[in-house]
């Protein structure tokens, strides 16, 4: 499978002036920003939204995170901010991100987000709940669950 297979979701995301910095690119903590984005519009097209969370008594801790830059992007530019899970444990999962500008298709930066499921009330990690787990295979197909793979 390609990498581009491996994306379903994006979303485009409009580089503001306010997210450059004096070298006039793209600031490198506000990809962190876009993979946020990305998360919850991806939660949202898979039909698992925080609202769903909330009702499991669940809530995200972002435990780890990376991004790996390709290639400078600047304002006023139109970023697509590809989303999808790579891999779900017993009490995590990790979200990965390809991030292209939209005119050129160049790849401006990779990365992944870990995050432990926790209940939310005590934020204690708990099992990522079954609504989530069934609603990402409904979309993504067979996951990893190898425990050889970034996420814990």
């Amino acid at each position: 499978m390609s990498d581009d297979q491996k994306y379903k979701f994006y979303t485009p995301v409009k580089i503001r002036f306010n997210d450059t910095d004096l070298q006039g690119h793209v600031y490198f903590g506000q990809y962190y920003t876009f993979f946020d984005e990305g998360v919850e519009g991806y939660l949202a097209e898979i039909g698992y939204n925080y609202q769903n969370m909330l009702d499991d008594k669940t809530d995200f801790i972002y435990a780890e995170s990376h991004c790996t830059y390709k290639s400078s992007a600047k304002w006023p530019e139109i970023l697509n901010i590809y989303t999808r899970i790579g891999h779900i444990g017993t009490r995590s999962l990790r979200f990965d991100f390809k991030i292209t500008a939209q005119n050129d298709n160049r790849l401006i930066a990779t990365g992944y987000i870990t995050a432990v499921t926790a209940d939310s009330a005590t934020y204690k990690p708990h099992p990522v709940p079954n609504g989530l787990r069934q609603a990402v295979a409904a979309y993504e197909g067979e996951l990893s669950t190898s425990k050889s793979e970034k996420s814990k």
